[in-house]
């Protein structure tokens, strides 16, 4: 059983059930919702899957708007909650703040590092991830020109896109890849009528593979590829079965282990900074009965073999949060 919090009046106070014990643990969701089937849906399963195995119950709440990040993280606090997990970066100034006012409690933010002795930091490798994907978009394109639809203009996307187009260029030297974000606001995490639109301005460009890392936004994106008879590529959760046989694949993302492993060490956990990549399965492709018919032997073997180059260090995948540039794409 979980407790949900609830958002009141003109001034949107939060209010965090009492009916809960001291110690349960809590997950705040970005913007989105977290039933967004991407980012804040895998932070879900991974307290739903520490509900279920463990028996135990978690606080949880879904954000309106950004004023309410720096609140909802000192309400919790305040009602006892351990650990407090935040599943975006963009918690990341609110948590800065609010982190040292309470030294008792553990904190874990997703996607962002914030430097306090009571804070762990959980980091994905998507430009490993994103590779991999982008090598099967292009043995799976028939048009040699693929696409990639991001969310927010920010360089934590740029990450996934610079990923999949060099992983795109590994395996077709001469494909075109074809890039749009949805915006600039956090408002472009969920705006599926955008992505819709961008997918079919892709799609008149000959991009005949798209692959959405857009939130919410990418709903759209994938729709529109099923409806418009190519193919797309899901993020962060295994989004194969929103439309069985049109989607390649998935870049997957851990969150969902993040969240359940924040839960399960409890408060007073290992606090600093992890990083999770194709080395510890942090990040990876989903292949399931929904894609089988797209992906053959053959594009299993190739990707295979690059995910072992990349996990040996024989294969670099350019970073761009180190490097603020993209050589396999230009923005």
């Amino acid at each position: 059983m979980t407790f949900m919090t609830k958002l009141l009046g003109g001034a949107a106070a939060l209010a965090i059930s009492a009916s809960a014990v001291a110690a349960d643990p809590a997950i705040i969701f970005d913007l989105g919702g977290k039933f967004d089937k991407s980012f804040n849906e895998a932070a879900f399963n991974g307290a739903t899957r520490w509900a279920e195995e463990t028996g135990g119950e978690f606080r949880e709440v879904e954000l309106q708007n950004e004023a309410q990040r720096e609140q909802a993280l000192r309400r919790f606090a305040e009602a006892g909650s351990n650990p407090i997990v935040m599943a975006g970066f963009a918690f990341a100034g609110a948590l800065s703040e609010v982190a040292p006012d309470y030294p008792d409690t553990s904190f874990v933010i997703i996607d962002m590092v914030v430097d306090a002795p009571n804070v762990r930091s959980v980091v994905f490798n998507e430009h490993e991830g994103s590779f991999l994907v982008g090598m099967m978009a292009a043995e799976a394109s028939e048009s040699d020109t693929v696409g990639f639809i991001g969310g927010m203009d920010i360089p934590l996307i740029r990450r996934f896109a610079c990923g999949y187009a060099q992983g795109v260029k590994a395996a077709n030297p001469d494909a075109t890849v074809i890039a749009n974000m949805t915006g600039t606001t956090p408002a472009a995490w969920n705006d599926p009528v955008k992505g819709s639109e961008l997918t079919k301005a892709q799609i008149s460009q000959g991009a005949d593979v798209v692959y959405a890392a857009a939130g919410g936004t990418g709903v759209g994106v994938l729709q529109t590829a099923a409806d418009e008879g190519i193919l797309s590529i899901g993020v962060d959760s295994n989004q194969n079965y929103l439309h069985p046989g049109k989607v390649l694949t998935s870049m997957m993302k851990r969150v969902d282990n993040a969240v359940f492993t924040a839960f399960s060490d409890g408060p007073g956990l290992e606090t600093g900074f992890q990083v999770q990549g194709l080395a510890n399965e942090g990040v990876g492709y989903a292949m399931d009965d929904n894609n089988a018919p797209l992906v053959s032997e053959e594009m299993v073997a190739k990707v295979e073999a690059a995910k072992a180059s990349i996990i040996s260090g024989e294969l670099s995948v350019h970073d761009y949060m180190s490097d603020e540039t993209c050589p396999a794409l230009d923005f």
